[in-house]
């Protein structure tokens, strides 16, 4: 399948979608597979109209994933979605913080220095991404084995 339309093309070359869920759905195909971010309520607000095949992980707004090695671990199992082609996107409720955070830590498995992934999710994705202290912290602290 194609990329999907406002997918982002990583430092290895391989795409993926960052959106918000509260937007509408972009036009066009609808993802072979997602990474959704959020809150139990998140969850039940959108559940029904995501008809692909998804994984959800438990995010509150502004703040870190509950699990971090169940989050390495689904951001590392789509970062190889992608590579092998498949459609893939990320979003959480605005698409910023959450969404922006998952981008560059996926452009650090893509071969970005941790040091620059906020900037180029910033210069990608959306000049807030990846928006608190501790979003960045994580993400320089992501482990890329």
């Amino acid at each position: 399948m194609s990329a999907l339309d406002g997918a982002v093309r990583l430092p290895d070359g391989s795409r993926v979608r960052g959106r918000g869920l509260r937007n509408p759905a972009p036009a066009g195909p609808v993802p072979d597979f997602g990474l959704y971010l959020g809150s139990g309520r998140l969850r039940r607000r959108h559940e029904e109209t995501l008809r692909w095949p998804h994984e959800w992980i438990e995010w509150p707004d502004f703040l870190l994933p509950r699990d971090t090695a169940l989050t390495v671990r689904h951001i590392r199992a789509l970062h190889g979605r992608a590579q092998a082609g498949e459609a893939v996107e990320v979003a959480c409720g605005g698409g910023v913080g959450r969404t922006g955070t998952v981008l560059a830590c996926l452009a650090v498995l893509a071969g970005l220095d941790p040091a620059d992934a906020v900037a180029w999710t910033r210069e990608h994705h959306h000049p807030r991404a990846v928006e608190t202290p501790w979003q960045r912290r994580w993400v320089a602290r992501f482990p890329v084995t």
